[in-house]
């Protein structure tokens, strides 16, 4: 039996260079009635807390290190015990926001994570952040892909650390090879599929998103 996936939703801001948005997240909890993995501790540590509920959390994993994806990260572990795992390019992003709290291990391309007897393999994508990754279970037919691809196209790349040409290459290289009928779990907003999006990147790259 594989493990299922369910979605809170979470609300708080997002602040880079400067600049604040109200934003909503969608936290991904994967497992089943007895461990559970964590992607992307945003904004309330209770309410996640809540939705694990008696569960072991087994990790705590950050696609990339914006604010709004990590914020909550720490008052999870400190709750649970769980460890929070971050891609260690991201690492300089991370400091911006719990400068005093280093993540517990860094993740590296083609790990593989496993939760209720299903593995989610990491896969490095960056260009939104120098250290994006996005996790990939076959055996769920999704991809978790926090702000690297959405409904309609790729993450944004006009702040700091960020990189059009860059994310591009991850999604075309690294996630459009995946199956079409794969679901394409989102840091916010709606889920998609990779059929879904795939022949739009030309598309994409002509208007620079």
């Amino acid at each position: 039996m594989v493990a299922r996936v369910d979605r809170l939703v979470t609300s708080g801001q997002f602040s880079l260079d400067g600049g604040t948005w109200d934003v909503d997240n969608n936290v991904w909890i994967v497992g089943d009635d007895s461990e559970v993995i964590v992607i992307d501790a945003a904004h309330d540590a209770d309410a996640i807390a809540t939705a694990v509920g008696g569960r072991i959390l087994r990790a705590i994993v950050c696609t990339h290190a914006h604010n709004d994806h990590i914020n909550a990260a720490p008052g999870l572990a400190d709750r649970t015990g769980a460890p929070i795992l971050l891609h260690l390019d991201d690492r300089l992003l991370w400091k911006q926001t719990h400068p005093d709290r280093a993540p517990d291990g860094f993740l590296s391309d083609s790990r593989l994570l496993t939760v209720a007897g299903t593995e989610l393999k990491v896969v490095h994508t960056p260009g939104h952040t120098p250290g994006g990754i996005c996790l990939y279970s076959e055996e769920l037919a999704a991809v978790f892909t926090g702000d690297t691809l959405f409904q309609g196209g790729p993450g944004a790349t006009g702040r700091s650390y960020s990189h059009f040409p860059t994310i591009i290459r991850s999604i075309r290289d690294r996630l459009l090879w995946l199956p079409p009928n794969t679901t394409v779990h989102t840091g916010h907003g709606d889920t998609t599929t990779i059929g879904a999006e795939a022949p739009h990147l030309d598309d994409w790259i002509k208007r620079g998103h």
